[in-house]
């Protein structure tokens, strides 16, 4: 019994999602159609498009789903303990202390070695 709903649903989501798709495809189409307007009005029209787009989308299983993902993500993200501002800039110095002397490391070495290798070839 439980398959038939999810069966029957994801035929509702397909037209769904076969909504979504004509939105967007008019919203392009529109675009180039229309492309002698002002920006504005274009971009108003696609602003438009895209938000009755998403909330069809947000109709279907998938979308429900990334809506839930959405907020898990951001209940994780307050989760985060991020750095204070002398603790970004003691790491951001070590970063570009660290690249400098890595830099320096690597020209030496590519001196040496085109040196050898001027050497070898005369």
């Amino acid at each position: 019994m439980g398959s038939k709903a999810v069966q029957s649903n994801s035929r509702f989501d397909t037209l769904k999602w076969l909504v979504v798709f004509v939105l967007i495809a008019v919203g392009v189409v529109g675009n180039q159609y229309f492309s002698a307007e002002s920006l504005l009005y274009r971009v108003l029209a696609l602003v438009g498009l895209a938000i009755v787009a998403a909330f069809v989308a947000l109709q279907t299983l998938r979308g429900q789903r990334f809506a839930a993902l959405l907020k898990e993500a951001r209940v994780e993200i307050r989760k985060v303990v991020w750095p204070t501002r002398p603790e970004l800039v003691q790491t951001t110095v070590i970063v570009v202390v660290f690249v400098l002397v890595v830099s320096l490391l690597l020209w030496g070495m590519d001196s040496i070695i085109s040196w050898l290798v001027a050497g070898f070839i005369g």
